[in-house]
């Protein structure tokens, strides 16, 4: 099978299946991020695959995936949500995501928000320009990620796997800047 043929097939089930799996999978996890990462994780998966065309029902298999990759998320220590970090004073706990979200007249909240999009803006610059561009594209301007691809004019392998990259380190700085927050 050439690369060409591998790209449409992996398309067209992007396509095709991509809203029943999300529809699968969502009431199965936490969150619409989580989610989102194991649909990825899916498509990765398949893009992965060096004989795309023997899977008899891809459908069969697609949906396999999803519930080995689900039960994979629950086994595994999972990196943390925006949800999951808190920020905690003497009267209440707030969860970070809200806190960036707040129109507050606050000095102290807006210097904290500027802190926080400052970071996550900085760790979105220290990514390569195409695997920043993905993630931009997707979480911020809601493109799909086939959407994506065809606007690029790449595979949808190389798509996911741009998203794959730059969802791990942005994990990873935000996790170093939480864990400073907590410990002023």
């Amino acid at each position: 099978m050439s690369n060409q043929e591998k790209e449409h097939i992996i398309s067209h089930t992007v396509s095709k299946y991509g809203e029943k799996l999300m529809t699968f999978i969502k009431p199965k996890v936490r969150s619409a991020e989580d989610a989102e990462d194991i649909l990825q994780e899916v498509w990765f998966q398949l893009s992965n695959l060096t004989n795309i065309s023997d899977i008899v029902n891809i459908s069969n298999w697609l949906f396999s995936v999803t519930r080995n990759k689900i039960t994979d998320t629950y086994r595994k220590k999972k990196t943390k949500n925006l949800e999951d970090y808190t920020y905690e004073d003497d009267n209440e706990t707030l969860i970070i995501k809200d806190i960036l979200l707040m129109d507050s007249e606050s000095t102290e909240l807006k210097l904290f928000q500027e802190d926080i999009w400052q970071a996550l803006l900085n760790a979105l610059d220290e990514l390569p320009e195409k695997q920043r561009l993905v993630y931009v594209e997707n979480e911020f301007n809601n493109k799909t990620l086939q959407q994506i691809a065809d606007d690029e004019g790449e595979n949808i392998k190389t798509i996911i796997s741009r998203k794959t990259y730059a969802v791990k380190h942005l994990r990873l700085k935000l996790k170093l800047l939480y864990e400073d927050l907590n410990n002023d």
